[in-house]
């Protein structure tokens, strides 16, 4: 019996092709790659289906939100980068929500993902813009209660969509 993964493969790396084939086997359900990385983003979204996983594309702050777009109606979820990716505490950066705004009205079904400083002072302008699916590491981490900061994070992402249903 392999072991169940059960998450998202947020794959920051150079050459996501190659490592489609091992988070499947791992057990993963969902694999993110970054558009910037790949040169053929239809095939890798091929490949992953094939592989019985979902599929997430993110983008990095300089990338516009426009060359996701093609691809959106191919995917599971679009991870906007609230930060350049490498490494966890920087600083939110609030001029993403432009994109997660696009996006959300472009694609009202389609699960979107903030990640990069998002915690109890940035969640709120993340799910007024549209996003639906949170990562937050150091504002956890560091917290005095975690279980707290969660279940806030959990609200305010819930009661923000619960709002856009009703507005429809």
């Amino acid at each position: 019996m392999r072991p169940a993964l059960q998450g998202d493969m947020h794959m920051m790396v150079s050459r996501p092709e190659q490592w489609v084939k091992p988070m499947a086997v791992a057990g993963a359900n969902q694999y993110t790659f970054h558009l910037e990385a790949t040169e053929n983003p239809g095939a890798l979204i091929k490949d992953i289906r094939e592989n019985g996983m979902k599929v997430g594309l993110a983008i990095k702050p300089g990338t516009t939100v426009e060359y996701l777009a093609p691809w959106a109606n191919q995917i599971d979820m679009a991870l906007v980068m609230t930060v350049e990716p490498g490494f966890g505490g920087q600083k939110f950066m609030e001029d993403m929500m432009p994109k997660v705004h696009w996006l959300r009205t472009q694609f009202p079904s389609l699960d979107i993902e903030v990640d990069g400083g998002v915690g109890p002072d940035t969640v709120h302008k993340c799910a007024e813009a549209g996003a639906n699916m949170i990562v937050s590491g150091s504002a956890i981490m560091r917290s005095e209660d975690p279980r707290s900061v969660i279940n806030l994070l959990r609200n305010v992402c819930s009661e923000a969509a619960q709002k856009r249903s009703l507005d429809r």
